[in-house]
């Protein structure tokens, strides 16, 4: 798989060099992102604008990869403009990848993300959440 990384803070960015989603790259990202989950990483950032088709195996690791993301409060998500990925990915009932079509609103995703958990943090701590209530 032909990829390069970037890794910040709230995420890691990572830019496919492949035209197609599958054969050995869905593996490979699969391994990568699991690295990533180990150093702490739940918000993956892949950069498909060269990709124009995903296959069936693709889209399972897509699929085990947004969920991974989504059970460590993070975000699974595909940037691309194109509109038959798009339909493809959409069509494959993916419901925690999110699609951007640039990188920026990608970050974008991310922090609201972030922020949100943030806030729901904050009120299960106000609120404190299943404990019990004196009277």
């Amino acid at each position: 798989m032909n990829y390069t990384i970037e890794k910040n803070e709230q995420y890691a960015l990572i830019r496919l060099a492949e035209s197609a989603f599958g054969e050995e790259v869905p593996a490979t990202f699969e391994t990568l992102s699991r690295g990533l989950f180990r150093e702490g990483y739940s918000n993956i950032i892949v950069d498909m604008a060269p990709v124009q088709s995903v296959d069936q195996a693709g889209i399972m690791v897509l699929r085990k990869i947004s969920r991974q993301c989504t059970n460590e409060e993070g975000l699974l998500v595909s940037v691309t403009k194109n509109d038959d990925l798009i339909e493809l990915l959409d069509k494959a009932n993916l419901t925690d990848l999110t699609i951007m079509p640039t990188v920026e609103e990608a970050v974008d995703a991310v922090f609201m993300n972030e922020l949100e958990n943030d806030f729901r943090s904050e009120e299960d701590d106000e609120y404190d959440v299943g404990g019990s209530v004196e009277a």
